[in-house]
């Protein structure tokens, strides 16, 4: 049976792809999409959203803008990586779908309080705000969410400083909360995710798919690749927010490893860092694990895969 799966996002490239490889691929059931500031503003990231929908073809899917700032800290961008639009490279369509006339916090409470316990399980993409503010809002959804599976932290490297990672370091306090709740947590972090790079033997692969929505991941590859190699060295870019999807799809696809996480959140140097400790006895009430190793073959081929399904979309 499909997964179903709520994913609550910032588009912003690797977003774009991440909701791809959802909508394409049988095992995951997209029962609902939100999006939060992060990458861009929320209005931005939110029209992105629905642009990427009616190239993928998703229709019958609610779509909810959410959060707009963070729970404390003031607002923070990534147009060096993701451009001024967040989600430059491609021109994009006009949506051609409505916003779901709810806030993504109450879509998100309706949506796992709608269905049975263990069926929805939550893969954020992006800052945590929405999700913080669902579960403080409705207590009831973290004994019903069959797991979080986010991409965000790292247990050694960080990217917006040099311990934290852009979206938890976004919105810490909202990390803190989601990482201290009763549901289980899988941590895909920079660790896992700078191992998905977007090299010239996937470029091609996904290039030999042939359709728009391809062309479409090439494009924002083409944007990426020169970013992250200008703004942080890369030589080809990693793709990082497909990897929680495809862990969901695939738990095969990496190798995780249970170990407790926390946020820092007082630290001069080191505030939104994701504190994780390896050292044994493992306590008995770990409820989070962290990616550790990625199969890169089988991990792009899903993408590839989900790619071919969606086929060339009439937008």
């Amino acid at each position: 049976m499909a997964r179903k799966i709520i994913l609550d996002c910032d588009p912003g490239h690797d977003d774009a792809i991440a909701m791809l490889l959802a909508h394409g691929n049988p095992d995951i059931d997209l029962v609902a999409v939100t999006t939060v500031v992060g990458n861009q503003t929320l209005e931005k990231v939110t029209r992105n959203a629905l642009s990427v929908a009616r190239i993928a073809g998703i229709t019958g899917v609610p779509f909810a803008a959410g959060c707009p700032r963070p729970l404390v800290r003031t607002i923070e961008n990534a147009p060096e990586i993701h451009g001024d639009t967040g989600l430059d490279g491609p021109d994009l369509p006009e949506p051609n779908i409505e916003l779901d006339r709810r806030h993504a916090v109450d879509l998100i409470i309706d949506t796992v309080m709608s269905h049975e316990p263990g069926e929805i399980t939550i893969v954020p993409t992006a800052g945590l705000t929405n999700i913080a503010m669902a579960v403080r809002k409705e207590p009831r959804i973290a004994e019903r969410v069959r797991e979080v599976v986010l991409m965000g932290g790292g247990y050694h490297e960080g990217n917006w400083s040099a311990v934290a990672e852009f979206n938890i370091v976004i919105d810490p306090h909202a990390a803190h909360i989601v990482f201290n709740e009763r549901w289980p947590v899988t941590m895909v972090g920079l660790d896992l995710t700078h191992q998905a790079l977007a090299t010239p033997e996937v470029t091609k692969k996904i290039a030999d798919v042939g359709t728009k929505p391809a062309r479409f991941v090439l494009e924002l590859l083409d944007f990426f690749r020169d970013a992250y190699r200008e703004n942080q060295g890369f030589e080809y870019p990693p793709v990082h927010d497909p990897c929680a999807v495809a862990y969901v799809i695939d738990p095969d696809v990496m190798t995780v490893r249970k170990a407790p996480v926390d946020i820092e959140l007082t630290g001069g140097l080191t505030m939104g860092m994701t504190v994780t400790d390896f050292r044994w006895p493992l306590p008995e009430d770990c409820r989070t694990q962290v990616a550790v190793q990625l199969d890169h073959e089988r991990f792009w081929n899903l993408v590839v895969d989900a790619l071919e399904r969606i086929g060339d979309v009439r937008a």
